[in-house]
């Protein structure tokens, strides 16, 4: 019997030792959406290796991928980066040996903005996304902006609205419980719902009420020209022109017959350029 325990606790050393092993190495730079200074871009640049770094471009989200690739492209490249690309390929191919090597020494991948659900909808569960991960654990700097913001997070909203009255849908005037819309993100913030275009568009209502179902969860609504750069233990740093506001529930949620969300405790926080947040 005493082997047996003596076993299973080498086993349980083993099998945490491989977790610490792979641990994140890299960095997630998330934009608000809107415009994009150079002084927000080369901080990105610099986490993916400087003017050495090696950018892939993922422009799915967008309705037109190959002007938005050459737009990121030529943005990337003004900068001073000479290792540049995009990714056109089918979804059908998206897994192929062609699409998966374009990935291969990347240092810095980004997601563009447009409709996250066209972006998930493309590389959900596929060895495609696995690899930019892998990417993601090894050191490298995995961007996005508006919709490609919107996927950084486990829960993403998809940005509708539902059980509310027609001349009101899309405008997120309720907290309450059912009515935002939310689909699986890639799931690179695991604790958290991410929001954009934050403060500009008053989107508070619709984060507020997906904390409130979710209490476990905080909400991070980033603003336009502004960026959260969160680092391997977990801790996020704001950089830009605006702020980010972060909601944290603090007390149990009742709902009422009608659907409204209620709470006696939700700490709100209002961070600017400088400013630290531990997400953990």
């Amino acid at each position: 019997m005493k082997k047996i325990v003596i076993l299973l606790f080498t086993l349980l050393l083993c099998y945490s030792g491989c977790w610490a092993g792979d641990e994140v190495k890299g960095h997630l730079f998330i934009i608000g959406g809107g415009d994009r200074p150079d002084s927000l871009m080369t901080q990105f640049v610099e986490l993916g290796g400087g003017k050495d770094a090696k950018i892939l471009i993922v422009p799915y989200a967008s309705g037109d991928i190959n002007d938005t690739g050459q737009y990121q492209q030529q943005e990337f490249k003004r900068l001073g980066c000479t290792s540049v690309e995009y990714v056109t390929i089918a979804k059908e191919d998206i897994d192929s040996k062609q699409s998966l090597d374009k990935l291969d020494g990347v240092t810095a991948v980004f997601f563009s903005g447009g409709d996250q659900n066209r972006l998930t909808g493309m590389l959900l569960h596929t060895k495609f996304l696995e690899k930019i991960k892998d990417i993601y654990r090894n050191g490298g700097v995995i961007g996005g902006t508006s919709a490609g913001a919107a996927v950084m997070s486990k829960i993403m909203l998809t940005g509708e609205e539902k059980d509310v009255p027609e001349r009101k849908s899309g405008d997120f005037s309720f907290i309450r419980k059912g009515t935002v819309q939310t689909a699986e993100g890639f799931g690179f913030v695991d604790n958290a719902i991410i929001d954009q275009h934050f403060i500009i568009r008053k989107r508070e209502n619709r984060l507020i009420s997906l904390v409130l179902q979710h209490p476990d969860l905080k909400g991070i609504g980033i603003d336009e020209s502004t960026a959260i750069i969160v680092n391997p233990d977990h801790s996020f740093k704001v950089a830009g022109k605006s702020q980010v506001m972060v909601f944290e529930p603090k007390a149990s949620v009742k709902v009422t017959s009608d659907g409204y969300l209620k709470t006696d405790s939700l700490n709100i926080r209002i961070l600017t350029a400088g400013d630290y947040y531990l997400l953990k």
